[in-house]
């Protein structure tokens, strides 16, 4: 690897830090956000749920984006929603405002998730399962960041608003980073930037049946982690934990999670079949969930280190599995936008049945429960992802389009 390919793997962790803390910095500080705002626990989920579909939704819209701005601009615009975003809950007052932040930080957070792949892929060739690693893992160290600072932060400033509205700051810096390397970038090298994404082969992917079960997979794991994020707080403070505690698992959640994204894309490096992985990271996943359901007070960090590592490999892996579907980058950036887009907006309803069934029952149980019953939904669709069924699969949907 050479010095400018470590340049922009630094770029993309730094650009995917900011991914995760507008969601994870909330939910320490639920309870004292639902009592100011005046929000049920089912209200309070759509703080959650909100940013993720608007990531899904944004993610179909990811092909316009780059028609009319371009990759480079795409992922900068984001990086502005989620600063402005992030700046905007300094004032905010009621449950209304919130949520406006959370929809515009999410419509950001999908335009650099759905583009930075395709340049990943571009860039990185065959070290695909590595920058995407780092990609992941970095998205989900910012949510540890997020989670763990936010307390600290509140307390510091005696604001929970403050809390919110600093991670402004690091996506600011991001932007700058991404703006100031691509314009080096393009006076070095005119022709060696990244040109604007050109038409991908006629394929009608709303048509096939392999791009909703890679976007179903990927949302119902995912539905793991935004359920995790808005509650596991909340369901150990039920348990006695004081704000700082429970913010301090979410964050240890998050530390796994990160190094799970970048050491379970490497192992699987080598290998051209990624499902074993898949189901292994399922798996840790599943006997997390497990473990708070039945023993939550007698070794939480063993519980969420599980989870966590389970929610993040999972993550990257798919994704990996997903660019592996074609050699074609333009192909494989629509297919990646396609399962996001798709994937999120499932991941969405998983918060929001959580904390309904929560108002219901009195009790995170039945929720932890249903999640455990889709991780094993998973591990079961994920012996379809052949890689001898790769071609074949896409193929099927091949059709012009209208």
């Amino acid at each position: 690897m050479t010095w400018h390919d470590g340049v922009w793997l630094c770029a993309i962790v730094v650009v995917g830090i900011n991914l995760r803390p507008l969601l994870t910095s909330l939910s320490p500080l639920m309870a004292t956000i639902r009592e100011a705002a005046g929000l049920s626990f089912y209200g309070a989920s759509l703080l959650t749920s909100l940013p993720v579909v608007a990531m899904g939704l944004g993610a179909f819209g990811a092909g316009a984006l780059t028609r009319t701005v371009g990759e480079t601009r795409g992922v900068a615009l984001g990086l502005l929603a989620i600063a402005l975003a992030c700046a905007a809950r300094w004032p905010a007052d009621s449950g209304a405002t919130l949520l406006f932040t959370a929809a515009l930080a999410g419509i950001g957070v999908a335009s650099i998730q759905a583009l930075l792949p395709s340049l990943i892929k571009q860039r990185f060739g065959a070290r695909v399962p590595l920058a995407m690693g780092m990609f992941s893992a970095s998205i989900m160290g910012g949510g540890g960041l997020g989670a763990g600072l936010s307390p600290w932060i509140a307390q510091l400033a005696d604001s929970w608003h403050a809390a919110l509205a600093v991670w402004a700051v690091p996506a600011l810096a991001a932007l700058i980073y991404w703006l100031r390397l691509n314009r080096r970038a393009t006076r070095a090298s005119p022709a060696a930037s990244v040109p604007p994404m050109q038409q991908a082969p006629a394929i009608n992917l709303w048509c096939n049946r392999r791009a909703w079960a890679l976007g179903l997979h990927f949302g119902l794991v995912n539905g793991g982690y935004t359920s995790l994020v808005a509650w596991l707080p909340a369901y150990y403070q039920q348990h006695g934990a004081d704000v700082a505690t429970s913010g301090s698992l979410l964050a240890g959640m998050t530390v796994f999670q990160a190094a799970a994204a970048l050491l379970l894309p490497l192992a699987a490096a080598p290998f051209r079949d990624r499902r074993p992985w898949l189901v292994a990271g399922l798996g840790a996943q599943l006997a997390g969930i497990v473990g708070l359901i039945a023993w939550p007070e007698s070794a939480p960090v063993l519980w969420v280190a599980l989870a966590g590592a389970g929610l993040g490999g999972t993550f990257s892996v798919t994704l990996v599995t997903t660019l592996d579907h074609s050699a074609d980058h333009r192909l494989a950036a629509r297919l990646v936008a396609f399962v996001q887009g798709a994937g999120f907006v499932v991941a969405a309803a998983a918060p929001m049945l959580a904390g309904f069934v929560r108002d219901l029952t009195g009790t995170f149980t039945a929720a932890w429960i249903m999640l455990a019953v889709n991780i094993s939904a998973m591990i079961a669709l994920t012996f379809a992802f052949s890689p001898h069924s790769y071609g074949r699969a896409l193929d099927t949907a091949r059709k012009p389009f209208a």
